[in-house]
């Protein structure tokens, strides 16, 4: 009896670490979206160029786009930018952004120094919006099909590999397949 007393705490302990063990061991970028073949949350937002407009992901409807999330406080942010630029340069990918808990004035500015390579952004002020998509934090980023479901998301910034190996053929396709 002595014996069961020592055991079933240790047999315990060995099975927690186990599983803390193997969830340690994933990483959390890799983590599925439970949006991903889902409608894209709707929402309505004047663009950060013009407090006056808005936008909608019904505005894309028919078009195959990419939303980004980002901001100009974050640093991850900066380091994606050169290489949504160079998509945005390529043409033929629809980049929409959403400017995440962030300052009109400062985000507008940041993107006339560091290139702007969104059709149209989007000005999530309060982060609202950000939360009904699932954002954990920036930058994120989706590809929306044209009926308007999601197909893809990244967390953190994009790299080339990304976009030369997931993102560009996953584009190519959707814009391929019949409205």
């Amino acid at each position: 009896m002595k014996q069961l007393k020592f055991i079933l705490p240790l047999a315990i302990f060995l099975a927690l670490a186990v599983v803390l063990y193997n969830g340690l061991g994933k990483d959390p970028k890799l983590v599925p979206s439970p949006l991903i073949g889902k409608p894209a949350p709707a929402f309505q937002l004047t663009t950060l160029s013009d407090a006056g407009k808005t936008i909608s992901p019904a505005d894309m409807k028919g078009q195959v786009w990419l939303l980004n999330i980002w901001a100009t406080w974050c640093t991850t942010c900066k380091a994606e930018h050169e290489i949504l630029n160079v998509l945005a340069q390529r043409g033929g990918m629809k980049i929409v952004g959403l400017n995440y808990k962030d300052d009109r004035f400062k985000a507008q500015q940041w993107l006339r120094r560091e290139g702007n390579p969104y059709q149209v952004n989007a000005f999530d002020q309060d982060g609202r919006v950000g939360i009904d998509w699932g954002v954990t934090g920036t930058p994120e980023t989706f590809v929306v099909d044209k009926q308007g479901v999601i197909r893809y998301k990244k967390i953190g910034a994009i790299t080339v590999d990304d976009a030369r190996d997931t993102i560009i053929p996953l584009v190519k396709q959707l814009e391929a397949e019949a409205a």
